[in-house]
């Protein structure tokens, strides 16, 4: 599964490498529903071609029949969709919501190559980055990003966009609630990859866009199975997979690590990975557990909406104490 912005970066340096323009469009924020979530991306060329997406396709015809007709010839534009005085503006969208989207216009040259083989790096997982564009003059930087917040953050002056690698959910062995966590993951756009080597627990299983390999989730962690956007949970009440995964996982630059049991359970989980894994307290510290938001779940599904809200707590950089 390739990440729909990894493939929008990678065809519009291809489209500048062979000295075309292109327009990068941004998703900076949305009002009531959308399709898209901030920070989707779409580029095109300077003959009509594309790729990626804005929302369901009505703004994607409108914005690319504006560029036909020399529209955007400034380095950067705002334009709203939804609502506005401009009746091009006007596009109903599929939610009825509004978007407004940043538009750069990319000259064909070494700069802006450069920048974009920068970008693609970040998606790929070999770091993460802040892109500040001004947008009076259009300026790009890249800051290193080492925190989780916002795809997208603005002011009257410059937005800041959030780069890195597809949103991974690594789940460490199969049962009923790592079934349900791999089919929210998936609604919420995650890369999502189920490590099991236990051939009579998944026999028959069934998940959709989810990749299934059959091999012990620690090997695949130690094997770099884990970047800065990778959330690590353990599902499964088996010792010999739950804490091999969190003793492999704490060695990695992963965003989450989270592992299912009771207060009780997770105490006697703590103490077999300080005698038997050497993990130091710094290192039990960056594990969950028990796992998830206290929501009072019983059912699988229940306890994966709370593994998933927590995720997404700590992916948006909101503290327990402001929820």
């Amino acid at each position: 599964m390739q990440h729909l912005d990894l493939q929008v970066i990678r065809r519009a340096l291809a489209w500048s490498s062979a000295g075309q323009r292109v327009w990068l469009c941004t998703v900076l924020c949305t009002y009531g529903s959308a399709p898209r979530a901030p920070g989707s991306l779409l580029a095109v060329n300077g003959t009509g071609q594309w790729i990626g997406s804005l929302s369901g396709g009505c703004v994607e015809d409108d914005f690319l029949a504006r560029v036909a007709e020399g529209a955007f010839t400034a380095a950067v534009a705002v334009v709203r969709y939804g609502e506005g005085d401009d009746p091009r503006s006007q596009v109903r969208l599929p939610c009825g919501g509004i978007l407004d989207v940043l538009v750069e216009k990319l000259d064909p040259d070494c700069e802006v190559q450069a920048h974009l083989r920068e970008l693609e790096s970040a998606l790929l997982g070999q770091r993460r980055l802040i892109r500040e564009v001004d947008l009076a003059t259009g300026a790009r930087h890249l800051i290193a990003d080492h925190e989780h917040g916002p795809r997208v953050e603005r002011d009257s002056d410059r937005v800041r966009l959030r780069m890195g690698a597809a949103q991974r959910l690594l789940l460490a062995g199969y049962s009923s609630v790592a079934q349900a966590c791999a089919e929210f993951a998936v609604g919420l756009g995650f890369e999502v990859i189920l490590c099991d080597p236990r051939d009579e627990v998944l026999e028959g299983v069934v998940l959709e866009n989810v990749e299934i390999r059959r091999e012990l989730p620690s090997i695949f962690i130690a094997d770099g199975g884990c970047h800065s956007d990778t959330a690590v949970v353990a599902l499964t009440h088996d010792p010999r997979i739950d804490d091999l995964a969190m003793m492999e996982a704490v060695r990695t630059d992963a965003f989450y690590i989270g592992v299912m049991g009771s207060m009780q359970t997770s105490q006697k989980r703590f103490e077999r990975l300080r005698r038997i894994g050497g993990l130091s307290e710094l290192e039990l510290a960056r594990i969950h557990a028990p796992i998830g938001l206290n929501l009072g779940s019983k059912t699988p599904a229940e306890i994966a909406l709370a593994v998933l809200a927590d995720i997404l707590r700590i992916r948006s950089g909101i503290a327990r104490d402001r929820l």
